[in-house]
């Protein structure tokens, strides 16, 4: 377990990868070469690429993001721009946000309506 100190620095480093990955994916359509290599830079700080992404399983990716110690906050915000670069770029991304939703709601133990919402838009495409 992380003592207070490293854990605020820690959720200051994650919420900053997670705020450059937003900005680079709520762009214009399509993205550039040079968008997506920024953005596959910014996964890396999560040992992550795009074609990782693919191959992991939901719950490989969620064990990995709670080793990297997102809080409940960071695991939606992640799942949000899986949908967001899902509508940028031809992958399929929906599934991995939908088990971290499913996840974050089930394992916080304080319902959120604003995830629940998340949930019911991606189960009636």
């Amino acid at each position: 377990m992380l003592n207070k100190g490293l854990r605020d620095e820690e959720k200051i480093r994650i919420d900053n990868v997670l705020k450059t990955l937003r900005t680079l994916i709520f762009v214009p359509y399509p993205l550039s070469n040079l968008q997506i290599t920024d953005i596959e830079n910014q996964l890396k700080e999560f040992a992550l690429n795009i074609e990782t992404l693919i191959d992991y399983s939901n719950e490989d990716l969620i064990t990995l993001l709670m080793r990297l110690h997102f809080d409940w906050e960071q695991l939606e915000q992640f799942a949000d721009i899986l949908i967001e670069f899902s509508k940028a770029e031809n992958y399929n991304f929906e599934n991995k946000a939908l088990a971290i939703y499913e996840y974050v709601q089930a394992e916080s133990k304080v319902f959120s309506f604003g995830i629940n919402s998340k949930i019911s838009s991606i189960k009636n495409k």
